[in-house]
């Protein structure tokens, strides 16, 4: 059993050990933007493969007491590199936080790259080069007042790159953001749903992947872990196998998206390609005062823009008083759902909340607003 530690969107914490759970960690402890795990070989793997809530798996090596660069770099060059790296593999080291003498994250890291080389160079007389882009190890480094803590990346690229979103609109969602939100909602996959504001297609998407029950690391073309030493490609070809055997052909209950935008549409449509799923949404240009409801009952969820300048939030109010009396009149039986970053536009939708969620997108201090239509 191997300890881990899982980082997460700020907020988003209990949902990623809620997921991490029903993946089959153990020991499960949410910390600060993300949450420590247990677990072996083969749950690390699983993590990356299904993981939709978590942007890296880190495999914690070393922790020790930190002060300056001098005992920083003491203290890695005594880490036994060799079981992870040899001189001919390439190497990349990212570091995050500080203290009063580590005070800045590029040093830090140059530091730490420095004390593998040293150490690599007492051991074989050669040392690894640095590959920022597609490193065979990614070094993670966390500095925290006087501790430092040092990790091996098992998942290369964040998490929440799937591999689908090539196109993108102006203000969109992390994927792993849009995910959480669904389970924030209680998505139900019985339920239709919609969002008539969808942009470049990432809450339909996400939607689509977990009704039909598709691992999201089936779209990526590559993993941290799969250039380890230790690496089992069986393993991993058996997990892969067990996912493509697990995906489901059909939805249950139809996936809508509607956007205003004919070209964001066309971005939509093309990530929903990309990831398989375009057959199983439905995307349609329509303007919100066209909108209708396309069932009976569903899950309404849309995230309309925020505002920043005075202007723009005017205008956003009105839009937002259309959104609320389109939901009022023609949402009747549906639950509806609105991610905004601003409390003044809020107000604007008109309608009684019956919960309100707090959530960060990005640095942005969020509600998801539940409203049930009667």
């Amino acid at each position: 059993m191997n300890q881990y530690f899982a980082t997460t969107a700020r907020g988003l914490e209990t949902i990623a050990a809620k997921e991490l759970e029903s993946l089959g960690a153990e020991d499960i402890s949410p910390d600060f933007t993300g949450v420590h795990f247990s677990g072996d070989k083969a749950l690390m793997y699983r993590v990356n493969l299904w993981g939709r809530t978590i942007f890296r798996v880190l495999l914690p090596i070393a922790t020790f007491r930190c002060l300056d660069r001098r005992m920083l770099f003491r203290e890695v060059e005594r880490i036994s590199w060799e079981d992870y790296l040899k001189p001919k593999n390439t190497l990349a080291v990212k570091c995050t936080g500080s203290n009063e003498k580590l005070n800045h994250t590029h040093f830090t890291a140059l530091q730490v790259k420095d004390a593998i080389a040293s150490r690599q160079k007492k051991k074989f007389g050669s040392r690894s080069s640095v590959d920022t882009k597609d490193p065979d190890l990614q070094v993670n480094v966390h500095i925290r007042e006087d501790r430092c803590i040092v990790s091996l990346d098992s998942s290369a690229n964040s998490l929440h790159r799937r591999g689908y979103r090539l196109a993108v609109g102006s203000a969109p969602l992390k994927e792993t953001l849009a995910a959480a939100l669904l389970d924030m909602a209680e998505y139900d996959p019985d339920l239709p749903f919609l969002d008539p504001l969808c942009g470049s297609g990432t809450l339909p998407i996400e939607a689509a992947l977990k009704s039909l029950n598709i691992a999201p690391g089936l779209l990526r073309e590559k993993f941290g872990f799969t250039t380890w030493q230790d690496f089992d490609e069986s393993l991993w070809y058996e997990l892969l196998e067990e996912a493509e055997n697990s995906q489901l052909s059909e939805l249950k209950a139809p996936i809508y998206g509607s956007d205003r935008n004919s070209n964001v549409l066309s971005q939509a449509r093309s990530n929903a390609q990309l990831c398989g799923v375009a057959k199983n949404i439905q995307f349609a240009k329509t303007e919100l005062s066209q909108l209708e409801a396309p069932a009976e009952k569903g899950i309404l969820m849309c995230n309309p823009p925020y505002g920043e300048r005075l202007g723009e939030i005017e205008e956003l109010g009105e839009f937002y008083k259309l959104l609320g009396d389109i939901l009022k009149q023609r949402f009747k039986g549906w639950t509806a759902y609105i991610l905004t970053g601003n409390r003044q536009l809020m107000k604007k939708v008109g309608l009684r909340t019956s919960r309100r969620l707090h959530v960060y997108n990005g640095s942005i201090e969020c509600t998801l607003l539940k409203y049930e239509l009667y």
